[in-house]
């Protein structure tokens, strides 16, 4: 199924600068494609690199993965080449993954992708919407969340001490004394959801505890029944109307505009 991350050792780059060179060549084409302004809507830049063991040191150079300001110039400059206009504060993340997103382009010739973040046109200005617990123990059967809420983070137990020292307040909140099996699989800070004003709708977040090599993020749509698996923390899952959230294993939210609190009422 993810043939295109087969590690092919006979083909492609294999020292810094081609490899340098092929990643910038390739997103200077992505950019290419949004001349005439439409820069401005360009929010960043993520690049999920699947490079063998071998080779890794070799992707790790390329990308300065020690000084990553670096790389992100040499895409300023070609941003500035084309004058797309990009506003300030864009963001770039490089990421080692074992598969990539279902969003990113994958790059010719080497083991890496590219998925550029732009802001859409909004036609919805705030909602209010329901997350129902399908599979699991929470505080609640249904959520109600609104537009103007914020983050709304989604984890085990109410109140978590998480890697960093600090608390955090997850309003979806499964039991952590539960003795449910789905509940066992959902991390402390697993995903959060959060109104987009660009794009109009509820977007949903797999956070530290909820990306691979730890637990799992994945989203089955209701219209095509595709299954998405969110692999990075800043690459979002736009939530439509019977989505349904599967964290960790088996633990699962129903995403839905109408409250089922209300019909049966």
């Amino acid at each position: 199924m993810f043939d295109l991350f087969k590690k092919n050792e006979n083909r492609g780059p294999k020292d810094v600068k081609a490899v340098r060179d092929t990643l910038l060549r390739f997103i200077k084409e992505e950019f290419q494609k949004i001349e005439g302004g439409e820069g401005r809507n360009i929010k960043g830049v993520n690049i999920f690199i699947g490079s063998s063991a071998g080779e890794k040191h070799i992707y790790e150079a390329a990308v300065y993965i020690d000084e990553q300001d670096k790389f992100k110039e040499e895409v300023q400059r070609i941003a500035d080449d084309y004058a797309l206009d990009i506003p300030d504060g864009w963001e770039m993340s490089i990421d080692f993954i074992d598969e990539y997103p279902a969003e990113a382009l994958k790059v010719d010739l080497l083991n890496a992708a590219i998925f550029i973040r732009t802001k859409e046109n909004t036609l919805q200005r705030s909602a209010t919407a329901y997350l129902r617990v399908l599979n699991g123990e929470a505080e609640k059967k249904e959520y109600t969340i609104n537009s103007a809420d914020g983050k709304m983070n989604i984890g085990r137990g109410k109140k978590v001490q998480v890697e960093d020292g600090f608390f955090r307040l997850n309003q979806i909140a499964f039991d952590a004394e539960s003795d449910s099996e789905s509940n066992k699989f959902v991390s402390r800070q697993h995903a959060h959801i959060e109104w987009s004003k660009e794009n109009g709708c509820f977007m949903l977040f797999a956070d530290d505890g909820g990306v691979p090599p730890r637990n799992k993020v994945k989203v089955r749509s209701a219209l095509s029944e595709n299954l998405v698996k969110l692999h990075s923390v800043s690459i979002g899952h736009k939530l439509a109307e019977g989505d349904q959230v599967i964290l960790g294993e088996s633990a699962v939210l129903e995403f839905s505009y109408s409250s089922e609190e209300n019909k049966d009422g």
